[in-house]
């Protein structure tokens, strides 16, 4: 029976190393989950799981084995990356469930895909009838792309032949009740105006702000904690 402090050292190692190991090998683990990606992870809990119960496995044995599976794993990235052919087999590919309006049954067979599944994925992308949907594209990690048919899409600018604007990122100034200074001084902006601000909504104090948030040209966004904060004005 291991110790508590060596189960400790142990999780703490296995922590550590498996933290080091997403990172080396990159967001796409966790981003882009295919199910080559799903099982590694799998196999990689189970391997620190099985050896922190281990009595006859230590942090050495825990590293050699985590080093090894993460090297194949880097291995085939890295061979991904150099011949697209085998891209396929190890990531498999996208392929299209429904093709100009009308269902492909043949791929969604082949993918276990049934019509509830593709309505379940199709919902998540705020579309609730086929009818407005003109190619829809199966991702590997299995999300689903939609194109949507002309008459349902959103008319852009450009459509609509309106001259083009500028585009403004917003930023958060407030959370949870604190200023966040680096957010400030990143728009040039002043504690002052920002106190001037929030006056002008109906707060005094800066504990009252749940959330600000900041937009050029536009009206600061401010929400109040609900149970204590101050209606807007």
């Amino acid at each position: 029976m291991l110790s508590y402090s060596q189960m400790f050292v142990d999780t703490i190692f296995g922590f550590v190393a498996l933290y080091a190991l997403t990172k080396i090998l990159g967001k796409t683990q966790i981003s882009q989950l295919t199910a080559f990606d799903f099982i590694s992870a799998i196999i990689l809990g189970e391997l620190v799981g099985n050896a922190l119960f281990d009595d006859k496995a230590g942090i050495m044995e825990m590293a050699y084995v985590l080093f090894l599976w993460g090297a194949l794993l880097y291995v085939i990235e890295i061979i991904t990356q150099k011949f697209k052919g085998t891209r396929a087999l190890l990531e498999g590919q996208p392929e299209i469930v429904i093709r100009r309006g009308k269902l492909i049954r043949d791929v969604m067979k082949k993918n276990k895909l049934d019509v509830n599944q593709l309505q379940h994925l199709l919902r998540e992308k705020d579309i609730f009838t086929l009818r407005e949907v003109e190619y829809a594209i199966l991702e590997t990690n299995g999300t689903i792309s939609v194109m949507k048919k002309s008459d349902f899409q959103n008319p852009t600018r450009k459509d609509m032949k309106l001259a083009p604007q500028p585009t403004n990122l917003s930023v958060t100034l407030i959370n949870d009740g604190e200023i966040i200074y680096d957010n400030l001084e990143e728009k040039n902006l002043t504690e002052e105006w920002l106190m001037e601000e929030l006056k002008e909504q109906g707060f005094d104090r800066v504990e009252d702000v749940f959330y600000a948030e900041y937009l050029k040209d536009e009206e600061m966004l401010v929400l109040p904690y609900v149970n204590r904060g101050k209606p807007k004005k």
